[in-house]
């Protein structure tokens, strides 16, 4: 069958992708999205291992290295900016710390949207208000009032996603908080910072505070955490959010108050709580879920974004396989994708560990650092990319008509 018409909701990173795949497997896709158009800026977000094979496949390589944060590496400093450790983005083949892809959230966005635009119809302004799970089809309802049947509809909305809880039940039954916060704006580059990252940790209370390099080379990328046990700012609440990062960073050290002084004045400005999503599946009947919202890993995993293109890839190709049956294409997704993200979300656990105040003390264990490499790598390169042969492929059918 082909033609199927699929809904996306969030325009982001997983959604794009995912509409960029299931166009080229013959659908007929919509994105919608809550916001009025494209978010800028945000964290940086990395690709390694088998998420760059898959942006190769997408054939933006080109498009996403131009559009990279170029981060040579990171410093980690003391109170006084004395060097204490450094990382390079050559590390590990640049599948290491820093990866060699590192790229704005914001930038990777567009660079998706720009290749998508053409043949997806993109919807900004509206989202989901309602929908009704037939046997052949979905009925959604939007905000504006517009109704609409789909054959099959998919959460690609976040951590906070409405559609999962519209479809799964309560968030709090899937998000599992990890008990710190993190915060993130571009601020003006007046600490004279050129291709490295700098980061200075406080072991004693486990916060953090941080500058990258960003594109443009006039601005940075500011970081801080914090840890939270508990963490109830409404996450659209950007004035509550500012509030309690002055609060929780007032006396910590190093540059933060000339970071924190740009607060006010930032144009993006992002804190929320570093949290996981775990359930036991992502699909219900012609409803799925992809990226942070089906399986949120926290950006310590620094995977969130190689989760969504190779979840992207993986449940275009499964349905399409499958012919758009449902049943069968989740069921496919699911059981490529699981183990991947179950590493992924092992790494993430772990690195907010490594963070807690104290956290290099009092321990004489000694690391299994075969078990945590073979980790590693599963969480890298721990799944496998079918060709899909003989699914429907709209660019590989251009190319070879140009060739």
């Amino acid at each position: 069958m082909s033609g199927n018409k699929v809904l996306v909701s969030g325009a982001s990173i997983a959604g794009p992708a995912l509409a960029h795949w299931l166009s080229r497997r013959g659908a007929e896709v919509t994105v919608v999205e809550r916001a009025e158009g494209l978010r800028p800026g945000g964290q940086a977000v990395d690709a390694r291992g088998v998420a760059k094979e898959v942006i190769g496949r997408m054939g933006l390589d080109a498009a996403v290295r131009a559009a990279r944060t170029d981060t040579a590496g990171a410093h980690y400093v003391d109170v006084d900016g004395n060097i204490l450790q450094t990382f390079s983005a050559e590390d590990d083949g640049g599948d290491g710390f820093i990866a060699d892809i590192e790229i704005l959230r914001g930038d990777l966005s567009q660079v998706l949207y720009d290749d998508t635009r053409d043949g997806v119809d993109y919807v900004f302004g509206d989202r989901i208000a309602e929908l009704t799970q037939e046997a052949d089809g979905v009925d959604v309802t939007f905000a504006s009032g517009e109704r609409r049947r789909f054959d099959l509809v998919v959460g690609a909305d976040g951590l906070h996603s409405a559609l999962r809880a519209m479809v799964f039940g309560p968030r709090e039954q899937f998000i599992r908080h990890l008990g710190l916060v993190l915060a993130f704006y571009s601020v003006p580059n007046e600490f004279g910072l050129d291709r490295w990252m700098i980061d200075y940790q406080e072991q004693e209370t486990g916060r953090s505070a941080g500058l990258r390099p960003i594109p443009d080379a006039t601005r940075a990328m500011a970081m801080f955490s914090f840890p939270a046990a508990d963490f109830e700012v409404d996450h659209r609440d950007i004035e509550a959010q500012k509030r309690l990062l002055r609060a929780q960073m007032a006396d910590l050290g190093w540059l933060s108050p000339r970071i924190l002084a740009h607060l006010d004045d930032t144009p993006d400005f992002y804190l929320d709580q570093v949290a996981q999503v775990v359930m036991d599946r992502w699909s219900n009947g012609r409803v799925g879920l992809i990226g942070d919202a089906a399986f949120c890993a926290s950006p310590m995993s620094g995977a969130g974004t190689g989760l969504a293109l190779v979840g992207a890839y993986l449940l275009a190709g499964e349905l399409a396989a499958a012919d758009w049956d449902p049943a069968a294409g989740f069921a496919g997704y699911e059981a490529r994708m699981r183990s991947f993200v179950e590493a992924n979300q092992e790494i993430g656990r772990l690195h907010v560990q490594s963070r807690a105040p104290g956290s290099d003390e009092g321990s004489d264990a000694e690391p299994d650092m075969d078990a945590f490499t073979a980790l590693i790598d599963r969480a890298i390169n721990g799944v496998e990319l079918p060709d899909y042969a003989g699914v429907p492929d709209s660019r590989a059918a251009a190319s070879s008509a140009t060739s």
